[in-house]
């Protein structure tokens, strides 16, 4: 928990460098509501990817992109 944290601050540091801090705060709540959105859909239908990327309008590099980062959390 207290590394995803740490994790956390690191990547919104890195974004903070690059982008206007009012669209890192669109970006994380975006990124946030599709991680959610992924884990309820793998909930329902499994965490095949190409099932994930037509649920979730995701590209399939996007759903394994977001699979392999929410089992890495433990959220998945």
């Amino acid at each position: 928990m207290c590394q995803s944290l740490v994790d956390k601050v690191a990547q919104s540091k890195q974004l903070m460098a690059v982008a206007h801090p009012e669209i890192l705060t669109l970006f994380e709540n975006w990124l946030e509501e599709l991680e959610d959105e992924v884990i309820r859909c793998a909930a329902a239908q499994g965490t095949d990817v190409d099932e994930l990327a037509e649920a979730t309008g995701l590209s399939r590099s996007g759903a394994r992109f977001l699979i392999s980062k929410l089992r890495r959390e433990g959220r998945l």
